[in-house]
């Protein structure tokens, strides 16, 4: 049998109602992209269909309650225009992000909006039954918090370090949480929330966070690059996040980058990105160097982020060996920035992550530049290097957007017949 990617058929079909549910999607997913709204004609101008298919799509989600008519817009010629905005509290999504330091939580609106928040260390257990007991205490607790009609509550996404087992939701091996082998994450929260779960990768979380909550002007083509405790790549194509076939694209943790100086010469010593870029590290080589005290405890992923927060107190406050170990760390972010532009030919590079709120400034201030000298592609376009702007608790609110996006988004694989 001829088949195309992903195994399926490459002579499918579909049928009608696939057809009407993609469609309300791209509806749906135009008014989102909006920063002002869109009226009816416009929707019609953006998406090619016709104006009876607009108006109907349009009374279905008014009716759903997950659109609201919102005011007027005067034009040269004609009446004013009704303007169509997502509805804030047409559903509500809970997003958790597992980092090895760190776990937070979110509960967002329809709109992207954080209603509630929390977080807290990530335990040191041998007993991974016991985290996923808090985090399922924590869960419920949030929901309860926030002052919305759970009702509309699609789920919960959950965004984990890699490896992971999508189909099956499970945390395989992940190289901080080593006690981590083969847990039931996804069913476990399910059975313990009574809620649907979605389990992925928290760089993919990142980029789908970047997608629906980013802002209405986000770029189509871009790589989220996440810096936390470890370091990955969400590949986003086309507006469609490049996964892999197991769902495990963008370790880039063992990509060669160079951290000397950018020269004409090619015969830089290279390392792991991860090695020249991650807090635990970055925390022993100041220690090494004497910028950190000999006894600066680096035994769990928690004591790394607070040496590696002191770390960069000491150059914000102009220590020579501290600002040369970050600087040199920025330099291998430039690498790993222009070889994954220069082979994908993008146009945006968004970074982000647990440990990135602490080295935007000086971070950007080194990438930006090197970029724009280096980049193959220079002299076609621009490779836009920005910070996110939805903070440290990016993959978390990746996460409850994995949920939106899944319930929302059209996917022109969903089409065909027996997917």
């Amino acid at each position: 049998m001829d088949e195309s990617h992903g195994g399926q058929p490459a002579g499918r079909g579909t049928n009608m109602p696939r057809v009407a549910d993609f469609n309300e999607g791209v509806v749906l997913g135009a008014i989102r992209r909006s920063a002002g709204g869109r009226s009816r004609v416009e929707l019609t101008a953006e998406t090619g269909l016709s104006a009876q298919t607009v108006s109907n799509i349009c009374r279905r989600l008014l009716v759903g309650g997950l659109i609201v008519e919102a005011g007027k817009q005067a034009v040269a010629f004609g009446k004013p225009r009704t303007m169509l905005e997502l509805n804030p509290a047409g559903s509500y999504a809970v997003g958790v992000h597992i980092d090895p330091a760190v776990i937070t939580y979110v509960l967002l609106d329809f709109t992207g909006r954080v209603v509630v928040d929390a977080s807290h260390p990530t335990p040191d257990a041998q007993d991974p039954d016991s985290v996923l007991s808090l985090m399922s205490e924590q869960i419920l607790q949030l929901i309860d918090r926030a002052p919305v009609d759970r009702d509309r509550i699609l789920g919960v996404g959950i965004a984990s370090p890699g490896p992971v087992d999508v189909e099956r939701g499970l945390v395989l091996d992940p190289p901080h949480l080593p006690d981590w082998h083969q847990v039931p994450l996804r069913d476990h929260l399910r059975d313990a929330t009574g809620l649907p779960v979605l389990l992925d990768k928290d760089v993919i979380a990142g980029a789908v966070a970047e997608q629906w909550a980013g802002g209405a002007d986000g770029p189509r083509n871009f790589v989220f690059l996440y810096l936390g405790t470890g370091v990955g790549l969400g590949i986003v194509i086309d507006d469609v996040v490049v996964r892999g076939i197991a769902s495990n694209a963008g370790d880039i943790g063992l990509l060669p980058v160079s951290s000397e100086e950018f020269g004409d010469n090619y015969n830089q010593p290279l390392h792991a990105f991860w090695a020249a870029c991650s807090p635990q590290p970055l925390a022993q080589q100041a220690v090494s160097a004497g910028v950190l005290p000999a006894d600066t405890d680096l035994s769990n992923p928690a004591q790394v982020d607070a040496a590696f927060t002191r770390l960069c107190t000491l150059a914000d406050d102009g220590d020579e060996g501290a600002v040369v170990i970050l600087e040199r760390a920025a330099r291998a972010t430039a690498s790993a920035v222009l070889t994954t532009t220069n082979m994908l030919d993008l146009d945006a590079v968004i970074l982000g992550g647990t440990m990135w709120e602490r080295l935007s400034e000086r971070f950007l201030a080194v990438i930006r530049p090197i970029v724009a000298e280096r980049a193959i592609a220079r002299q076609l376009h621009e490779v836009k290097i920005v910070g996110t702007t939805l903070g440290s608790d990016v993959a978390a609110i990746g996460a409850a957007c994995l949920v939106l996006d899944r319930e929302f988004s059209p996917r022109p694989s969903t089409l065909l017949l027996g997917r």
